[in-house]
């Protein structure tokens, strides 16, 4: 009893240990889309070679991911949290020191993108392990790290960026500097709390080590996790369209500052998901155990159908206050699609292949999502910002149709119990 107890108060304490590295993955994902104009201004490079860091960090984390995907549940997936932490906090760190567009490809992009692979396979397997009764709930507590990371990163990175050189150092250099020294110093703290927990046992007592080759082909078997993937990759997409050119297109349409365009982006849009991730994620969750099978892909779906028409009215709407109106909104159903998309990966995947599956999703979503920020780089120069941003409403409405078509069609059969 007393081993128990022991327990169950370590998997929430390992939570919070694992809420604060997401929080650091996550937030320093957006410390590049809260300088561009900065960067754009002491390179002087156009749209799409800006865009290009960015994909560069997508499509590297995409390849990458499988591979940390099948490597969690071969190897300790304490040491691959340990070690992605300690990565792509590296990459950061030296991205401070970058002199171009070239060196921020190296160390944001393939040196970050190698480092945050190595995380959320292992991580989200741990937890879905360890909460198996409350899933929904702390996967989604995890999940409010990358709102909490995304706002307060942002808003530092874009006030910090607009302070004058210091010692040589420019304004959109110390972001880095602080956040990856951060970073590398949580790495050491997780190597030292974080126990070794093992895979749980099978109904023999056995635990098996999952292979590349069965976890691919228990996805392609399933045709539910096929269209979740397919999903996956519409939701990445939007979300680094939106994080990448929501700071520029409010600097650029309501004539802000850098640091306020930076705030407005994140705050609105990641405080309405706050709220959207803790009410959805409790119904999802009571659903799920009241014998609601498909409680999470109902939650998801309905998340994408209401919150496409947002996306598009954030940017066609005539005022400052209409388009945060609409950014919370939408940010509320980001957070409604949150609560059952990373849970709903569990609902059709034994528990041994779920790191490796994990990946292999991650994979198929990041390459897809990765061409987002070139996408609508080009359409900035060629069409304008306002068109880009709502073209990824589009991206949402066929996540939602994806949803449907798995929760009508397939997910009985694909179904696998705790």
């Amino acid at each position: 009893m007393k081993k128990a107890a022991t327990n169950d108060k370590y998997k929430w304490i390992l939570l919070g240990f694992l809420w604060t590295a997401y929080f650091l993955e996550q937030g320093t994902r957006q410390i590049y889309n809260a300088i561009l104009p900065q960067i754009q201004a002491d390179f002087h490079v156009d749209s799409v070679k800006l865009g290009l860091v960015a994909t560069t960090f997508i499509f590297t984390y995409g390849i990458c991911v499988p591979v940390a995907g099948i490597a969690s549940d071969l190897f300790s997936r304490k040491w691959m949290i340990v070690a992605g932490v300690a990565f792509f906090s590296t990459g950061i760190f030296v991205s401070g020191f970058a002199s171009s567009i070239g060196l921020l490809l190296i160390t944001y992009g393939l040196l970050n993108g190698t480092g945050q692979s190595f995380y959320y396979p292992s991580a989200c397997s741990l937890i879905g392990q360890l909460h198996d009764k409350m899933r929904s709930t702390a996967i989604s507590i995890h999940q409010t790290a990358q709102y909490f990371g995304i706002v307060v990163c942002s808003c530092v990175a874009g006030y910090l960026g607009e302070l004058p050189d210091m010692g040589g150092v420019s304004g959109w250099q110390m972001p880095f500097l602080l956040f990856g020294g951060i970073g590398l110093l949580w790495a050491v703290l997780l190597a030292v709390f974080m126990r070794n927990t093992g895979h749980r046992p099978n109904q023999n007592g056995e635990v098996k080590k999952a292979t590349f080759k069965e976890a691919a082909t228990i996805i392609f078997h399933k045709p539910s996790a096929i269209a979740l993937a397919f999903a996956f990759g519409f939701l990445v997409f939007t979300d680094v369209g939106f994080r990448t050119w929501m700071p520029t297109y409010l600097f650029e349409t309501f004539r802000m500052d850098l640091g306020k365009a930076a705030f407005n982006a994140v705050i609105w849009h990641y405080a309405g998901a706050f709220i959207g991730v803790a009410i959805a994620s409790r119904i999802a969750d009571r659903a799920a155990v009241r014998g609601h099978k498909s409680a999470r892909f109902d939650t998801s779906m309905t998340g994408f159908a209401l919150g496409a028409p947002f996306i598009f009215l954030m940017v066609q709407s005539p005022s400052q206050a209409l388009c945060i109106f609409a950014m919370a909104m939408f940010g509320f159903f980001h957070g409604v699609v949150d609560a059952g998309i990373f849970a709903a990966i569990f609902d059709v995947i034994p528990e041994r292949y779920r790191a490796s599956a994990t990946g292999i999703i991650l994979c198929v979503a990041f390459v897809i999502g990765s061409t987002s920020s070139t996408i609508l780089g080009w359409i900035r120069d060629e069409f304008g910002l306002t068109s880009g941003i709502a073209f990824l409403s589009l991206f949402y409405f066929m996540s939602a149709v994806l949803f449907f078509i798995a929760r009508t069609f397939f997910f009985h059969k694909d179904y696998e119990p705790c």
